[in-house]
């Protein structure tokens, strides 16, 4: 293949000039000088090729090494060049393919009309992009987003197509399951609150005259003894065989489970004996499970209305379910409690609450973040600081977050809370870092509704490049609680692409969980939060010294970051610096302060020179 050279050159245009005076000037020494030139031109002229194959070979080495598939057609949309990529993805070898036309590798997805947009889009713009079907060799077909550019000579004809594009088959799937986890509960496979509340929404809309609707909410008692003992695979599989006996005996109802072990049951009848389906339910549900050998009888409680008596507003009957539920579990658990109109006087008050903290979300006036210093325990040396969310209420004051926080996991407002804290935190670090305060990582709470939304990770890099903040600057804290719920599916994959990303990682309450070893052995984390409970009673209770020394020297064998929680006495401060803690949180360093507040404690008050007298 011949390269292209410019004749645009004079050391070039000199030598062609030269050479015919090499042989016709009598002259010896203006032959040698013509010569010389004559090289001159030569030189520069291979120099300019050597250039040349070098630009070649650097632009096939980047057609190799593209991960994105590249074609090169003709006029014709004939194939003339493909890169290796493309082999990858579709299966055929450069020797295959050239000479077909691309038309050849498309799946008969798109109708005559999609072809003719497409052609009359590039022939008008020279360019197109978007989504389209193809087929690999062995006939399956994909998905590709496709970029194509005309190339057109001087007079404005297409002379060439430039084909790029990329196999998005895995990010269709991700996106096929990030619908699913939005409407499906993982672990059964039945229904989840959002998707409850379109098909209640859709029962009421097609109810006929003389039907009603019979709905319970039906509550696993104890199921967190069951995890304890027998283990949390065994407590999942029991919520499965659960699921699998509740679906088959109220087939034809609507069935679905709202997280943890909470299941609700919607039937469609004509018969009007609701206190006697709920007791069925009950009996049959209660029979003995046999996991591993081991049988195991359930008790239940359950909360239950009737449409229309109990309301017609999706909403509400929700919220009148749940109503039902919480009283029976208030008497004593294991009963069955139908809503009644009193109960919702008695919830009257939480449920102002929570239209107050909708309010609140959108006004954003209210809620505060609030900042707790962390400390190395024996030189007070600061070390990072915990975010914590406060709502200071305009009528009620300040409302404890263990007050509120319940109420937003309960009626779906977590997500929002938790995007609002990381938004806060992020604007809060952006604010100091431009500031005298001391440079800091901020640690900020993740619920487990952001890990299940599927959401966190573009929101935390959205604000890290609004706020023009590194991933190292914002730390992650994540309850075991929220490892172990099994709606935001496998944690493992996920935190290992926030850790790569810089994020640190940390598990708060550490201890109180069930499976601490086994998460921490597998799961990447940093550091882990040695909860209040173990250090409220330091160091005169021997359990407790026991249980932090040994966290201690786990934690250190493991190489994580342990930070002791709650420390309000000088001597709880002194047992961790002699167990070998590296930081600690509490109120014998610093109770948790509003930014303005920690600013004037930790930025020095500048320095006035004395006036002149």
């Amino acid at each position: 293949m011949w390269l292209p050279v410019s004749l645009n050159r004079p050391l070039v245009w000199v030598a062609l000039t030269a050479l015919p005076a090499c042989v016709w000037i009598p002259d010896a020494m203006l032959r040698l000088v013509a010569a010389s030139l004559v090289a001159l031109g030569l030189w520069d002229a291979w120099k300019q090729v050597r250039q040349q194959r070098l630009r070649l070979r650097l632009s096939q080495d980047t057609l190799r090494l593209a991960s994105d598939a590249m074609v090169i057609s003709d006029a014709q949309n004939r194939v003339m060049v493909v890169n290796p990529a493309f082999t990858e993805i579709t299966g055929y070898a450069s020797q295959e393919i050239q000479g077909l036309k691309l038309e050849t590798l498309a799946a008969p997805r798109h109708d005559k009309a999609f072809y003719q947009t497409f052609w009359s889009t590039l022939k008008s713009t020279g360019r197109w992009e978007g989504e389209m079907w193809s087929r690999r060799k062995h006939g399956d077909e994909y998905p590709e987003w496709l970029k194509v550019r005309a190339v057109t000579d001087k007079r404005g004809n297409i002379t060439h197509f430039i084909n790029l594009f990329t196999d998005i088959s895995a990010q269709k799937a991700r996106e096929r399951d990030l619908r699913r986890i939005g409407y499906e509960d993982p672990l059964t496979g039945l229904p989840n609150r959002r998707r409850l509340h379109d098909l209640l929404a859709s029962r009421l809309r097609h109810l006929r005259a003389g039907e009603s609707l019979d709905m319970a909410l039906v509550d696993i008692d104890g199921l967190k003894s069951v995890n304890d003992s027998l283990g949390v695979e065994q407590g999942d599989r029991l919520l499965a065989r659960f699921a699998q006996r509740l679906t088959s005996y109220v087939a034809g109802s609507v069935v679905g489970r709202l997280g943890g072990d909470e299941f609700m049951v919607i039937r469609t009848t004509t018969f009007d004996d609701h206190e006697q389906w709920v007791a069925t339910l009950r009996e049959h549900m209660s029979r003995p499970f046999e996991i591993n050998d081991h049988s195991l009888r359930l008790g239940l409680t359950i909360g239950s209305c009737r449409v229309p008596e109990d309301g017609n507003d999706s909403g509400v009957l929700f919220q009148r379910l749940e109503s039902a539920l919480y009283s029976a579990k208030r008497l004593g658990r294991n009963l069955s409690q139908r809503f009644r109109p009193a109960l919702d006087k008695q919830d009257n008050p939480q449920l102002a609450l929570v239209s107050d903290l909708r309010a609140a979300l959108i006004s954003g006036d209210q809620l505060e973040l609030h900042y707790q210093t962390q400390h190395d325990p024996a030189s007070g040396e600061l070390v990072g600081m915990e975010a914590l969310l406060r709502w200071r209420h305009p009528k009620d004051g300040m409302i404890s977050p263990g007050d509120f926080i319940p109420l937003a996991e309960r009626h779906g407002l977590m997500s929002q809370l938790g995007a609002w804290v990381i938004e806060k935190a992020c604007a809060q670090q952006a604010h100091w870092r431009n500031s005298a305060m001391p440079k800091l990582t901020i640690w900020v709470n993740i619920s487990a509704l952001q890990l299940f939304q599927g959401d966190l990770e573009s929101q935390l890099t959205t604000c890290l490049k609004r706020y023009q903040l590194k991933s190292s600057q914002i730390g992650l804290e994540l309850t075991e609680s929220v490892l172990l719920d099994e709606r935001a599916g496998d944690m493992g994959p996920r935190l290992q692409a926030l850790r790569d990303q810089g994020f640190a990682i940390a598990i708060d309450d550490f201890g109180t969980g069930y499976s601490s070893l086994g998460y921490l052995k597998r799961l990447p984390v940093d550091k882990i939060k040695l909860d209040r409970a173990f250090i409220k009673e330091l160091p005169h209770d021997q359990a407790d010294a026991s249980i932090v020394k040994a966290v201690l020297a786990m934690a250190e064998g493991m190489g994580l970051g342990v930070i002791a929680e709650g420390v309000e006495t000088k001597e709880q401060c002194q047992f961790l610096v002699n167990a070998g803690c590296t930081s600690v949180q509490g109120f014998y360093f610093a109770r948790p302060l509003s930014a303005g507040e920690l600013e004037k404690r930790l930025v020095p008050a500048p320095v006035t020179a004395p006036s002149a007298s």
